[in-house]
């Protein structure tokens, strides 16, 4: 029988998600657990690639068993699993889905953010991008509104990728401000931007949140960004902005609802 596993992870520690050799990643203790409790062979196949130190609040994978045990009582599988992964995992949920799901073809969109603060705070450095600039998030909005729609973000895309093709459909692209861990701070200071698209190029949310910083500081028009989706070059695009401060929130499913969902 197939399996959705929803899991959230921090990515501190780990080598991304993707199995590598000589490398501690997210994939490679999914598995290991999973193939511990259920006493089977289990190989689990993810909705994406993360790369290293990026964070997932719901990332999906999905997984074949036979297990009875966990046909019968998805929840104490959960508990168990919470019991055995590391620190910076957790197993969320475990859906049943249909023998032919897939955790990355079947995914209808995919939703990140990106969180910055220009103020420095010692509470946000693990999970948030410190800016010392101070950044016009208008100006940021007015670029990211050229981000929307069915476009070829080659600009954006990490060198010899290697995706059969560079389109991407992007539905939601803004910045807006966010409360700080710590009251009292100026919550202008702190901003994080979100992004939603029916896929995502390797390293691409980073090279768009780069760019756009690059016109938060005022160095670019918003138009520039218009300018490099017709360029199609990753050279002319800003620099990508450190992992750490990234997160994948959400990935949509047209068979997963809220209501069927196993929580732990």
């Amino acid at each position: 029988m197939r399996y959705f596993l929803c899991i959230s992870y921090r990515g501190a520690g780990f080598s991304g998600w993707q199995i590598q050799e000589n490398a501690n990643t997210i994939e490679a203790e999914v598995e290991k657990t999973l193939s511990t409790l259920l006493g089977e062979p289990i190989d689990v196949t993810g909705a994406g690639r993360t790369d290293t130190g990026v964070n997932a609040k719901n990332f999906y994978a999905h997984f074949d068993s036979c297990s009875q045990e966990l046909a019968s009582n998805p929840e104490r599988i959960i508990y168990k699993m919470n019991a055995i992964l590391p620190y910076g995992i957790s197993a969320n949920s475990i859906i049943p889905v249909h023998d032919d799901a897939h955790a990355r073809f079947d995914a209808t969109s995919r939703t990140y953010k990106y969180y910055i603060h220009c103020s420095k705070d010692p509470f946000c450095e693990s999970y948030s991008y410190f800016c010392k600039f101070d950044l016009d998030i208008e100006a940021m909005n007015r670029g990211a509104q050229y981000l929307l729609g069915r476009k070829d973000f080659s600009s954006f895309e990490k060198l010899n990728g290697g995706n059969a093709t560079s389109i991407c459909d992007v539905t939601e692209a803004k910045w807006e401000i966010y409360e700080p861990v710590v009251s009292g701070c100026d919550k202008t200071k702190y901003i994080v931007f979100t992004i939603t698209a029916n896929r995502f190029l390797r390293n691409m949310v980073r090279a768009v949140v780069g760019s756009l910083v690059e016109i938060g500081r005022g160095r670019k028009k918003p138009e520039w960004i218009c300018e490099l989706l017709e360029e199609k070059n990753r050279c002319a695009a800003g620099q990508s902005v450190p992992g750490h401060a990234l997160f994948l929130v959400d990935v949509k499913y047209p068979y997963i609802t809220e209501n069927n969902k196993i929580q732990q």
